[in-house]
């Protein structure tokens, strides 16, 4: 969570609050010359400030819920990674998830009306920085894309915006994946998709007994079981 913003936020909606109250009791006293009428508009006005707030506050709660933000909150780097690949898929990208070593700037590649795009996942607990940024421009360099992304279930530093700006980098931060997410599956309880990593108790943990990399829920010809994210290098396989 971004707390600079929030606090922000926080003390923009405290002072359009006075203000609004003084605005009230201004013109309530003005219109009626009576304390007794001004406070009792007053209050009115406070209590309705109340409703909307709570309104307010009970309806991003459900849209959190919904969203399934707090699953991905829970991800490690590599789940959030394959996460999205899952994501992008079902929106009809091709997408594939980097080596963890040598990738030059991007943990995925994702293609669609033949353009290249290259992609920075940041599953952070803090405000993502001007490093992201640094990484995905020349990421979209060295693999000649067309575009560079930095996805983000966090949001991002002033310096990360100001660059991402200058270098035609689309920044997609916690509030508009969720936005994505609830847009690609408004009719669904559940908005993370079924075949990401960690979707499953059973496979949220487990890693290639032959290569150390997180295994995948795939679905096959006999139904669900994990297999190795780096296939077809590796071929491994577990039962569910």
């Amino acid at each position: 969570m971004n707390k600079r913003r929030t606090k922000k936020q926080q003390r923009q909606i405290e002072d359009g609050i006075k203000t609004l109250l003084l605005l009230v009791a201004a013109a309530s006293y003005y219109f009626t010359h009576n304390l007794y009428l001004t406070l009792m508009m007053v209050g009115v006005t406070m209590v309705l400030i109340i409703v909307v707030v709570v309104f307010r506050s009970n309806r991003e709660k459900e849209r959190l819920r919904s969203s399934g933000i707090k699953d991905i909150d829970a991800m490690d780097g590599i789940q959030f990674e394959y996460y999205l690949k899952e994501l992008y898929l079902s929106r009809g990208y091709s997408a594939e998830v980097t080596s963890a070593s040598g990738d030059y700037g991007a943990d995925l590649f994702l293609k669609k009306d033949g353009k290249k795009i290259v992609v920075q996942a940041k599953r952070y607990t803090k405000d993502v920085g001007i490093k992201a940024v640094q990484e995905v421009i020349g990421a979209k360099s060295y693999y000649q894309a067309e575009q560079a992304w930095v996805v983000s279930n966090s949001y991002f530093t002033k310096a990360a915006r100001a660059l991402a700006a200058k270098g035609n980098v689309l920044l997609v931060d916690r509030d508009e994946l969720i936005d994505y997410i609830l847009a690609m599956n408004p009719g669904s309880e559940r908005r993370v998709p079924s075949k990401m990593i960690g979707s499953d108790s059973r496979s949220s943990t487990q890693v290639c007994s032959r290569c150390g990399g997180p295994m995948v829920l795939k679905t096959g010809k006999r139904g669900e079981f994990l297999g190795c994210s780096s296939f077809p290098k590796c071929r491994n396989t577990m039962n569910l």
